[in-house]
């Protein structure tokens, strides 16, 4: 597997058709890009998480190049700490451990590249599959923040998680 910067004119018809109901969007987005994911949204999600955050997109990629998965990587300069986001992989890569090989390359840049003491991201209690992911990729639960997001009739538990050089 590779990981390469996010290229919107390659990358965003395929990635468009991963998230396909409104749970699994939240679950992956906290409804920070609208739904249906559409690409002038996206893009202006993606400028602005930078802008604020100085977030950068990447795709990870078979060594063939077919796209796998996604994901935001910035550095907290001031704690020299990363923080994974929009974490996702595309549906007939899940449950077969491209997602937790996406997530070791990621931590790798995190560390090797950014040169960051920590790797941090959120995910859903209830978004128990990625929660297993991060878990067996080495992070662990840091805090919980109950009641942190409402989905329709759900309330749903942010789980910050840390893996640590």
């Amino acid at each position: 597997m590779r990981i390469r910067p996010y290229i919107s004119v390659l990358d965003f018809d395929e990635m468009e058709k991963w998230i396909t109901d409104e749970r699994t969007h939240a679950m992956w987005c906290a409804n920070l890009i609208s739904y249906p994911l559409q690409k002038r949204n996206f893009e202006e999600t993606l400028a602005e998480f930078a802008a604020k955050f100085k977030d950068s997109p990447y795709v990870a990629t078979t060594n063939e190049g077919k796209l796998v998965g996604f994901f935001c990587y910035s550095v907290n300069t001031d704690t020299n700490e990363g923080m994974l986001k929009f974490v996702v992989t595309a549906p007939e890569f899940r449950g077969k451990g491209y997602g937790r090989e996406m997530v070791d390359l990621a931590v790798k840049y995190g560390f090797e590249i950014t040169k960051a003491n920590a790797v941090q991201l959120n995910v859903f209690s209830e978004n128990t599959n990625a929660k297993k992911c991060y878990l067996s990729a080495g992070f662990t639960e840091r805090t919980n923040t109950d009641n942190a997001f409402r989905f329709k009739d759900e309330m749903w538990t942010r789980c910050n998680m840390v893996i640590k050089r």
